[in-house]
C-alpha cells in the first residue's frame, strides 16, 4: 500500500479508505489512482465485505480535484487513456457498495469520484462542482453522463456549464447527496449506513447492485469514448494550457 496517497483500515464489515494527501487537498494524481487500484484488487473477491467508505484526510476536502500540474501536462493521448474515468468506473463496478463520506471540497475529479460511489454522505462543510470549463477542459471521468443520472440534465447542464459549487444542503435538495450531518458525524453515518446493509443478504445486495447499474448505464461505453475524445481535443488546446497557468501561478502566489 502505497501510504503517502491511500491508507486503508478494515472496521468489521466495511473498510475505510482515506485519501491521504491533506496538504495537497488530497488532489488527485497518479500515485493516487494506483493506489486506489491496489485497495481495489485487494477486496474486490472479499464477499464477507458489506460496503467500502472512502474519505479525505483532513479537514479542508474530500478531493479537491485532479492534479492540476500534473493535468497542465497532459495530452491527447493521455485524454484517451481514461486515466481517472478507468478508476472512477472500477469504483462504481465494485461488487459491494461504496459510500462516499465527505467533508470539505469535492470538485472536479473529486466530485467525479464521488458520483461514482453509491451513496454520499455530506459534511455540513462539503461543497461539490465541477469547475472544469473554468481550466478549459469538460469533466472527463464521468461528470457528464453520472451527474445527470442523479440530478437530471437540466441542473446538470447548469452545474457543468457554470462550473459553479454548491453547499451540502444544495446537493441534498436535488439528490446529490443522501444525507447532510456535521462534520464530525461523517464517518459516523457512513459507517452506520454500511452496518445497515450489513444486516442484509451479502449476495442480494451484491446482486442488487449489479442490476441497477445495468440499469442505470445504457450506452456507458460509448458516453465513455464521447467524454474521452472531447477531452482529447481540449488537452491540447492554447487556451487550456493558458487557464492552467494561470491557475497554478495563483496557486503558488497563495
Amino acid at each position: 500500500m502505497n501510504e503517502a496517497r491511500v491508507l486503508c483500515e478494515r472496521r468489521g464489515d466495511a473498510v475505510l479508505v482515506t485519501l491521504n494527501a491533506p496538504q495537497r487537498r488530497n488532489a488527485i494524481d497518479q500515485q493516487m489512482v494506483d493506489a486506489l487500484h491496489r485497495v481495489l484488487d485487494e477486496h474486490w473477491h472479499d464477499k464477507s465485505l458489506a460496503a467500502l467508505v472512502i474519505t479525505g484526510a483532513g479537514d479542508k476536502a474530500f478531493a479537491a480535484g485532479a492534479d492540476i500540474a500534473q493535468l497542465r501536462e497532459r495530452t491527447s493521448r493521455d485524454a484517451l487513456r481514461a486515466i481517472n474515468s478507468r478508476i472512477f468506473d472500477r469504483i462504481e463496478e465494485f461488487p459491494a457498495p461504496v459510500i462516499a463520506a465527505i467533508k470539505g471540497f469535492a470538485l472536479g475529479g473529486g466530485c467525479e469520484l464521488a458520483i461514482a460511489c453509491d451513496l454520499r454522505v455530506l459534511g455540513e462543510s462539503a461543497k461539490l462542482g465541477q469547475p472544469e470549463v473554468k481550466l478549459g477542459i469538460i469533466p472527463a471521468a464521468g461528470g457528464t453522463y453520472r451527474l445527470p443520472r442523479l440530478v437530471g440534465l437540466g441542473r446538470a447542464r447548469e452545474l457543468i456549464y457554470t462550473g459553479r459549487m454548491i453547499d451540502a444542503q444544495e446537493a441534498l435538495r436535488i439528490g446529490l447527496a443522501n444525507a447532510v450531518v456535521p462534520d464530525a458525524q461523517v464517518i459516523d453515518k457512513a459507517f452506520a449506513l454500511a452496518a445497515e446493509i450489513a444486516q442484509n443478504g451479502r449476495l442480494a445486495v451484491r446482486g442488487a447492485k449489479r442490476a441497477l447499474n445495468a440499469l442505470s448505464r445504457p450506452g456507458h461505453e460509448r458516453a465513455i469514448a464521447c467524454e474521452s475524445s472531447v477531452q482529447a481535443a481540449l488537452f491540447d488546446s492554447e487556451d487550456k494550457k493558458a487557464r492552467m497557468d494561470a491557475f497554478l501561478s495563483k496557486q503558488a502566489k497563495g
